[in-house]
């Protein structure tokens, strides 16, 4: 089988100590593979997003590791680490994030910025996420002004800005309606199979989770379930029943 594209192994994440310590994960094992949808699901305070944070490199386990393409992230330096989350990986989140008083076109490219790609460069890139999202004639509009679904697109066209071989989706429809969210997981995930990106989605939604490939079920810190054909070293951390 193919080297994934992440991997977690036995990660652990405590917070606090003493009376107020909490372990937010415990020994949670994964594999990501690449082009794949994968769905973590539970309920608030499972842990799932605690989980897709260690995975995007936006927090650090307490013990364990998380891999790319086989390299242990620990091992990365801070530099490499900040262009991997600003390159390879590509954010979608419930909150959108979109600076106020600022053009759709500049929160877009945002990350060519921070990146250092050219003005000429960015506007060009920039224009054609835009324009893939049906949204290039909003691109001088405050990104403020735009309704709940149109922001949600910006949100999806900077995370695709930087043609980034994954894309983490934490609770992508939370904020819209349901019409409007369903026209949000239409565009996700055709341009995920599109393009062959691999997307994780964080969700407590069962009907969003369906449409992934598999899904895995976070509770207590733990992964207690999958669908989909989970991988040997995700079946090493399924405590409980085990459901297809």
């Amino acid at each position: 089988m193919t080297t994934p594209v992440l991997e977690a192994r036995s990660l652990t994440r405590t917070y606090g100590r003493g009376s107020t310590r909490f372990d937010a994960l415990k020994g949670v094992s994964l594999a990501v593979h690449q082009g794949e949808s994968l769905a973590i699901v539970g309920k608030s305070g499972s842990g799932k997003s605690t989980l897709m944070h260690l995975l995007a490199l936006l927090d650090k386990p307490s013990s364990g590791e998380v891999l790319l393409d086989g390299t242990d992230a620990a091992t990365l330096s801070a530099r490499d680490v900040n262009r991997t989350r600003n390159s390879t990986f590509g954010f979608v989140f419930q909150q959108f994030f979109l600076t106020p008083k600022t053009s759709v076109l500049d929160n877009v490219v945002l990350p060519l910025k921070i990146a250092g790609v050219s003005g000429a460069e960015r506007k060009r890139r920039g224009m054609a996420a835009l324009d893939a999202l049906g949204l290039a004639d909003k691109a001088k509009n405050d990104a403020n002004d735009l309704s709940g679904g149109q922001k949600q697109r910006v949100v999806i066209a900077r995370a695709l800005v930087g043609e980034p071989s994954v894309i983490f989706a934490d609770e992508p429809t939370g904020n819209l309606d349901t019409n409007t969210g369903e026209v949000v997981e239409d565009l996700l995930f055709g341009l995920q199979r599109e393009r062959g990106i691999t997307l994780v989605v964080v969700t407590h939604d069962d009907e969003l989770a369906a449409r992934c490939d598999r899904s895995v079920n976070v509770r207590d810190g733990v992964i207690v379930s999958g669908t989909g054909g989970a991988a040997p070293a995700e079946l090493s951390s399924m405590h409980g029943r085990h459901s297809a």
